[in-house]
Formats: structure tokens, C-alpha cells, sequence
């Protein structure tokens, strides 16, 4: 799933490459990507590209005072195209979201693996319309996220701190990946309480968060949209790395599963040496 780094990434390569362009043509090829009606689709034929943002995982592409938002969801991406063809795709046909052609040739797909099919577009006046991103909590990123920020974030929740980070309403742009290797760097358990951190563990957890996040965006900006897969998973020290050693302390790393995903974590790093088991089945082996 893209997570902040390589939405912030995406934002940047589109700004880039796009930014000055004009879209003449916007084939939706699912139908069920597309979460608004109006404004049509068709009303971002003729405006041109002048900007991006970013909010946690959510992608916005200025057209000049409307906005196309979307969110990637687990299996997106969105794939540069130096020369688009010029047949129209056909609706419901293999991955293919959305397909946008500029006025010098060149364009992007939005497609989505899998069979989820949460992918989700909006065209909107106000990308804070969009339910989602009204939502999201402060961003890591951000100058003001201190420890008394997250310290914020984090009091009186009684979830899990791995649940607690991937929540969108609590912090936004951190997913699965990123929250087990912050976890792994800060040597906390992924079941430990959200809630009851010390002071010192708040942060180790800060430091930790934010030095994840701002390295992998430092590494992925300026890389092409086909490159940042890649390189999200050749720079992981824990996550999906289940099996092969940690990288600091040469323990196996292991991984917990359920049903559509998991996540990985480092036994003598992080929980003291203790094996964790999947809650719905066991709260810890001893």
C-alpha cells in the first residue's frame, strides 16, 4: 500500500512532469472507482495541471481551482505513460482505473490490483469535502508534531500501539509497513498498550516515526513513479522481511498474520525475546 513517502513522492513526480499541462481526454475504465458525480469527469477535460498536494494517502491534482483526489488504497498506483494510446480503454477491463491524457502526448493510468477494489477518485471544488481527508489526523511530517503531539494522539486510547499508528484518524499517511519498521526503531512491541507509554518510550516512539518517515521520503523524492516500489521494499528492516535476520540484532524476524494482511516485528528488539500470536486466537505465547 502507498503510504506518506511515496504519496508525497507521487505528488511531487506529477507536479513535475505534468505541471503545466492541460488534460484533453479522461477515460474512467472502472466504474466504481470514481466517487462523485458532480462536477462530472468530463469537467476536467481543458484544465490544466498547476499543482499537487498531499494529505496522508490521499493524492490531489490542482486543475486550476478543482481538484482530482484520490486515494490508492492497498493495491493502486499510478503509472507515468511518455505517449498514451490513442483508443479509448474498454470499462471493466483488467486493472485499469482511470486513464488521463495530456495535451503534449504524454498521460497517466490509475490502476489497482487485487480484487478489494477500493480505489477510490473524487473531483471536487474543496479536496476538504472529501469525508476522508476531514477525517485524518496530524500529520508526522508536519513542523508541529512534537512528542507532545503524539503524546496527544496516543492518550486514552486503549487499542493496541500498531493499531493505533495505522489509523488514519489518529495520524495520517503512516500504514502497515511504515508503522512496523518506526515500531522496530523504537524497540516497542506492536501489542503494547497505545495508551500507557512512558515518557521515554513516547520518545523513542516520536524520534523514531518521524526519522522513518523523513528518510524514505528524502530517498524516494526525485525517483520516478516505477521506481518507488522498489525502493520501499529493498530499504525495509522488519517489515515483510519475515524469516531473515534483523538487521541490528541477527534474530529471525516474525511475522504475525491475519486474514488480508500482516506484520512483522523483531522477538529480541522489540517484546523482549516473547513469540506474539494473532489476538483473535491467543494474547501472547509464553
Amino acid at each position: 500500500m502507498p503510504e506518506l513517502p511515496e504519496v508525497e513522492a507521487l505528488a511531487r513526480f506529477v507536479a513535475e512532469r505534468a505541471g503545466g499541462t492541460t488534460i484533453r481526454r479522461a477515460d474512467l475504465a472502472t466504474f466504481s472507482a470514481l466517487k462523485t458525480f458532480d462536477p462530472p469527469l468530463e469537467a476536467v477535460v481543458g484544465r490544466t495541471i498547476t499543482g499537487t498536494r498531499r494529505w496522508g494517502k490521499y493524492l490531489g491534482i490542482d486543475l486550476d481551482g478543482l481538484w482530482m483526489v484520490m486515494h490508492l488504497s492497498r493495491g493502486g498506483w499510478l503509472h507515468w505513460r511518455e505517449e498514451v494510446p490513442a483508443a479509448r480503454p474498454k470499462l471493466g477491463k483488467g486493472p485499469l482505473a482511470l486513464r488521463v491524457a495530456l495535451d503534449n502526448g504524454s498521460g497517466f493510468d490509475v490502476t489497482e490490483q487485487g480484487t478489494e477494489k477500493r480505489l477510490a477518485i473524487w473531483i471536487v471544488a474543496s479536496p476538504e469535502s472529501v469525508e476522508g481527508i476531514q477525517r485524518l489526523g496530524p500529520d508526522p511530517l508536519t513542523p508541529g508534531f512534537d512528542v507532545g503531539a503524539l503524546r496527544a494522539v496516543l492518550a486514552g486510547r486503549p487499542g493496541q500501539l500498531k493499531n493505533v499508528l495505522i489509523d488514519q484518524a489518529a495520524l495520517a499517511g503512516v500504514g502497515n509497513a511504515y508503522s512496523d519498521e518506526a515500531l522496530h526503531v523504537a524497540k516497542l512491541s506492536p501489542y503494547k498498550a497505545a495508551g500507557k507509554l512512558t515518557d521515554a518510550e513516547l520518545e523513542r516512539l516520536h524520534r523514531a516515526l518521524v526519522g522513518v518517515l523523513s528518510e524514505a521520503a528524502a530517498r524516494s523524492s526525485g525517483l520516478p513513479a516505477s521506481g518507488l516500489k522498489s525502493d520501499k521494499k529493498s530499504n525495509m528492516r522488519v517489515h515483510g522481511r519475515a524469516g531473515l535476520p534483523c538487521p541490528e540484532c541477527g534474530d529471525d524476524v516474525r511475522e504475525v498474520s491475519y486474514a488480508t494482511k500482516a506484520f512483522q516485528y523483531c522477538p529480541t528488539c522489540q517484546t523482549g525475546g516473547k513469540l506474539l500470536a494473532d489476538r483473535r486466537l491467543s494474547r501472547l505465547l509464553k
